[in-house]
């Protein structure tokens, strides 16, 4: 859908995650297995104190405080904006009221036992029970600037990994989006976040499952050749390349090219999977749980790997729910609680829990092993600090 600079938000229209199947722009009215968006109006101005500026309007070079966070000490904008933005995220999924589903149920049993041979109407009744939207992510805003990384520090399950899928584009069919994003100073929608996926916006997954167990790791990571022929061959020759680049860059000698991935060791793995995510030349890598099931020395390699890339000018956005590792190597942390980021803010504010704002964010400063784990849920419910 074309972007309108003057809406205060607009709905982000989704991509299947077929690639095969092409982008619509049907209204859930008329198609209601796609994902669906619906628009909304532009907040009034509200009076007395003012709104923040708009987007477009800020000067992201001299705004010390923009955009819902503050910045680490050496946080730049390229080109006067943000890598990523994303503001005012929601992702909800329209399912079956379940209430209502399983009266349904229990009206077609009933229904059936009475007459064998009758299909029971209660089975229409079911398939057009009343549907209910489960919001998971609400109102979330993060930014990503060249050269950092921004670990996304949050509970197992709290929809870490929903936020990944969204700067990717993609949605699950009953998914409810809504937001906007920019990536590299652009406006995104659906079909644009789909087609950086891989290229300037690249996926480092959690589990090593993703590789194909019966597919050379060389072949994993030069993927397929495109064009027809010549162009074909010239396009094998250059991916070849580029994965003996990265290899060599990484301490990944020749033979691991020939390997399967379950001859890798865990430490192997993970730099495969980053070498997958490099192929493409990105600008920005989102890592959804890089170091899971790592021991602590190959988990610090992992991250070092990423570090290194955000030093070569690129961002990440690191997805973890281990902060004490987090704290080592990202440059800000977003803290992510309830489906939605409450503080982001520089790794430095972690020194002193005077400098976090949210009382969740003080609550993790005191969890960490060397505050002796002195915590107390209840002062956090109730935003007394801690």
């Amino acid at each position: 859908m074309p972007w309108d600079p003057a809406c205060a938000s607009w709905s982000i229209p989704p991509a299947p995650r077929n690639r095969g199947a092409m982008m619509t722009n049907e209204t859930p009215k008329v198609r209601k297995s796609r994902a669906m968006v619906e628009p909304r109006e532009a907040p009034a101005a509200p009076e007395g104190p003012a709104v923040p500026e708009a987007h477009e309007s800020l000067d992201h070079q001299r705004s010390a405080m923009h955009h819902h966070h503050s910045h680490a000490a050496d946080s730049r904008h390229a080109c006067g904006h943000h890598l990523l933005t994303v503001e005012d995220l929601s992702v909800a999924f329209r399912m079956y009221d379940e209430t209502a589903a399983e009266a349904a149920r229990t009206e077609k049993a009933g229904e059936a036992e009475e007459a064998p041979g009758r299909r029971p109407s209660a089975w229409r009744r079911y398939l057009g029970a009343p549907q209910r939207e489960v919001e998971v992510i609400h109102q979330l805003n993060l930014s990503v600037h060249e050269g950092e990384i921004v670990a996304v520090v949050g509970a197992s399950g709290s929809g870490k990994t929903l936020l990944a899928d969204a700067v990717l584009g993609l949605f699950e069919p009953n998914a409810l989006v809504r937001g906007r994003i920019w990536f590299d100073g652009q406006p995104m929608d659906a079909a644009a976040l789909a087609a950086e996926r891989g290229r300037g916006i690249a996926l480092m997954p959690q589990s090593v499952a993703s590789l194909d167990p019966l597919m050379r790791v060389g072949r994993q990571v030069e993927g397929a050749p495109r064009g027809r022929r010549a162009a074909r061959r010239a396009d094998a020759r250059r991916r070849a390349e580029r994965r003996r680049e990265l290899f060599a860059r990484y301490g990944l000698n020749e033979g691991v090219a020939r390997l399967f991935p379950h001859e890798l060791s865990g430490g192997m793995a993970r730099r495969v999977l980053l070498c997958c995510a490099l192929m493409g030349n990105p600008k920005l890598i989102v890592a959804d749980e890089p170091t899971p099931g790592l021991d602590l020395d190959l988990a610090v390699r992992a991250l070092a790997d990423l570090r290194a890339f955000a030093d070569g000018g690129g961002g990440v956005m690191l997805i973890t729910h281990d902060i004490e590792l987090a704290l080592t190597v990202a440059d800000r942390v977003a803290v992510f609680r309830d489906g939605t980021v409450v503080e982001e803010t520089a790794v430095a504010s972690f020194a002193d829990p005077a400098l976090l704002a949210h009382p969740f964010s003080r609550q993790l400063w005191h969890a960490l092993p060397e505050h002796d784990f002195a915590v107390t849920d209840t002062a956090v419910e109730r935003g007394v600090p801690c």
